[in-house]
């Protein structure tokens, strides 16, 4: 089944002679009586389960076969061998050819892998056995990847491990980091493992399309993300699809070197080297379910309907249960599988910093088993982030890693390769001062959602599909296959077809027009369109935002008519415009984190809360000119503003008027209340003149809440 299903689980702690004894009879009536509870009800709270749990795990275990796991790992109950490779020495460009093949044997799905390492050194065998929630419903893709096969680097729920080498964590209930591809890759991490080394390789590598090397890895990490625990490498197999070169493998840590023992080229100093693959055959076919850590977009009533559904594909399969934990409570759903073997089962969870835990259960016929369990589940709102590469608003200079929380989360990743993307199909914790990884969301994106997680109690997702360096052409729609994953448009829509949240998008952020070079037709042509696509697919009640850019190419910041265009966006096409002229941080085309991206997120974050929270309007509009009035014999300039809030007028900001059509320029800007800003020029100006205004001092002209003044150009200037 897909997305990851954990565990051999716990259960009643009921003993197994006197379940037997009382039959199965006693349960599924109390299930049935379970059942009679309304389809919306929310189950019954509790304390801790009804009764204590049965761990399946403690039953006697008959080996399944002859490796050293079998005899020593407990958790082998119920899994059947689905493959082996006896590993070589040396890569040949493609993974080994297998000892054995039984993988047409799993016919109805598998609730859990596993994997068993065999290395012979010369002080003796070493093993390790570790099971794990499935990371595909295909069981042909449980073993060595071949360059062909996608790439798999994700977090893993209840993960198991046995072994007889010291100093490697043994237990159940784990966490694990799988680094599963054929690629080469770099010791550059994806910040999803906080402890990982950015210099050495270890659980959170980057894989790259060119070249091959080949990683087959499971690591154990912390199981939340603020936690600084450095992560342990259980397994690894690394060089089977490089030529001629040895292969790297280890059990544990490797003591040297990097610690997932790439480039270790040790294989030739052992002895039997063998991989053997398990799985273990589903009682159920779970079809729909959440994902760990995943947010649902919370509906009007403050929270979310997760719903867990499937079907039976096994006789012995009677009644289904699921338990929902959320700090100290409990939750119970339970339902009697139905004629023809379908089940569902729903839980209503709230808008709110907390997670809940998920575990789903079967039970029948001597079966009792945890067959799924799902971690970190929230529910919150969404928000998308599009455009060059101010959205997305690299580190420049300074961090904006205090501000990430594991209640902001993001789904794939902003990779612009087309196999990478379509392949990254898990809920990350956000990150922000790294760009095109898994849950990349930007500086000024993370500053944001961590603003309204704080401000409001509520879990955030964004969702970053922004490029550096592209004009607006390049994040268009194909009407011929709109999920195209060759294109822009394309790899963010699978994104959030995948994570369930088409359509269900609170806001959208565009920041893009630099690399359009000042081409006002272009842009407007082509954002047009997008905007088009954008509310026929996500919906007419999300909001859109965009962003006046600084300037328009990157070394030009004269008023413009591309900016001029983005200022009436408000008017022409109804979305809400965004000012960046109050930002003194700048960095060339972009912005340093304190006074640049910082700002802007708390610029964007007081929109936000006053259009979808309903938080405090004043200071929060960027200011925008409605009309100009000569006074004073064409002597001075009086603008009246859109807004009458109170705005600070900055040393310099003068000398970025510009009184077009005439000879003279502007020496004195003041702000008068009612929402006036009042010029006073070096003489009189032209009947004929129009007034533009630049932008290029920060902070200029900003109102309380620091949003700039947007600039414009040439606004006709009327006689009073």
């Amino acid at each position: 089944m897909p997305g990851p299903i954990p565990a051999l689980g716990r259960l009643w702690s009921v003993p197994r002679l006197a379940w037997v004894a009382a039959g199965v009879v006693g349960l599924l009536v109390a299930i049935v009586v379970a059942v009679d509870w309304p389809p919306s009800h929310g189950g019954r709270p509790t304390a801790a389960w009804s009764a204590p749990e049965f761990d399946d795990a403690q039953r006697p275990v008959t080996p399944v076969d002859d490796t050293a796991c079998s005899a020593n790992a407990g958790g082998m109950a119920g899994f059947v061998p689905v493959s082996a490779v006896d590993l070589p020495e040396r890569g040949d460009g493609r993974p080994p050819a297998p000892v054995f093949d039984k993988s047409a044997t799993i016919t109805g799905g598998f609730d859990r892998v596993g994997y068993c390492l065999e290395l012979d050194r010369p002080t003796g065998r070493q093993w390790v056995w570790t099971a794990m929630a499935p990371f595909t419903d295909d069981v042909n893709r449980l073993g060595l990847p071949d360059r062909s096969d996608p790439i798999v680097r994700q977090r893993v729920a209840d993960l198991e491990v046995a072994t007889n080498v010291p100093g490697l964590t043994t237990g159940t209930g784990l966490t694990g980091y799988l680094e599963i591809w054929p690629n080469s890759y770099r010791p550059i991490a994806s910040r999803q493992i906080p402890a990982a080394s950015t210099q050495k390789y270890d659980a959170d590598d980057d894989p790259q399309i060119a070249d091959f090397y080949g990683s087959f890895q499971v690591h154990r990490v912390a199981a939340n993300r603020p936690a600084a625990e450095v992560p342990q490498t259980i397994l690894a197999v690394n060089g089977f699809t490089q030529r001629g070169r040895p292969l790297s493998l280890g059990i544990g840590s490797a003591p040297a070197g990097s610690s997932d023992w790439t480039f270790a080229d040790n294989a030739g100093a052992l002895g039997q080297r063998r991989l053997t693959v398990y799985a273990r055959p589903a009682l159920l076919a779970v079809d729909q379910h959440p994902a760990d850590r995943q947010l649902y977009q919370r509906d009007e009533a403050g929270g979310a309907t997760v719903l867990v559904a499937g079907r039976a594909v096994n006789a012995q399969a009677a009644a289904v249960r699921m338990k929902v934990v959320s700090g100290s409570e409990a939750w119970e759903e339970s339902a009697v599988i139905r004629p023809g073997g379908a089940f569902s089962l729903r839980h209503r969870i709230s808008a709110a910093l907390r997670t809940y835990r998920i575990d789903l259960y079967v039970l029948g016929d001597g079966v009792h088993r945890r067959v799924a369990r799902w971690e970190g589940v929230v529910a919150g709102d969404v928000y998308v982030i599009q455009g060059q590469s101010n959205a997305v608003a690299a580190a420049y200079r300074g961090s904006s890693g205090d501000e990430e929380n594991e209640f902001i989360r993001s789904f794939g990743s902003p990779t612009p390769d087309p196999s990478f993307s379509a392949a990254e199909r898990s809920w990350n914790y956000a990150v922000s001062d790294i760009i095109l990884q898994p849950g990349s969301v930007g500086q000024w994106g993370i500053r944001t959602a961590r603003r309204l997680v704080d401000a409001y109690q509520v879990p955030v997702a964004i969702l970053n599909g922004g490029f550096a360096g592209k004009t607006v052409s390049y994040f268009q729609r194909s009407d011929v296959d709109p999920g195209d994953v060759r294109t822009n448009y394309g790899r963010l829509r699978q994104r959030l077809l995948a994570a369930g949240l088409f359509g269900q998008i609170r806001a959208v952020f565009w920041y893009q027009g630099e690399a359009d070079r000042n081409d006002a037709a272009g842009h407007m042509v082509g954002f047009t369109n997008l905007l088009r696509n954008w509310r026929a697919e996500l919906g007419t009640d999300s909001r859109y935002y965009v962003f006046q850019v600084r300037t328009s190419p990157c070394d030009d910041s004269s008023p413009g008519p591309l900016r001029e265009a983005q200022r009436r966006m408000a008017d022409t096409l109804g979305v809400t415009v965004l000012s960046t002229s109050g930002l003194a941080g700048r960095q060339n085309c972009h912005f340093a984190w304190e006074k640049g991206y910082r700002e802007l997120g708390d610029q964007v974050f007081a929109t936000v809360a006053r259009d979808l929270y309903g938080g405090p309007a004043a200071g929060v509009a960027a200011p925008n000119p409605r009309s100009a009035t000569f006074v004073d014999g064409r002597t001075r300039v009086v603008i009246q503003l859109r807004d009458n809030d109170r705005l600070t007028v900055n040393p310099g900001a003068a000398a970025d008027f510009r009184i077009t059509r005439s000879g003279v320029a502007v020496s004195r800007v003041e702000y008068r209340d009612g929402g006036q800003l009042e010029l006073t020029l070096t003489g009189p100006a032209s009947p004929t003149s129009g007034v533009s205004y630049v932008g290029r001092t920060a902070p200029g002209i900003v109102t309380g809440l620091g949003a700039g003044l947007l600039a414009f150009q040439d606004l006709p200037i009327g006689d009073a």
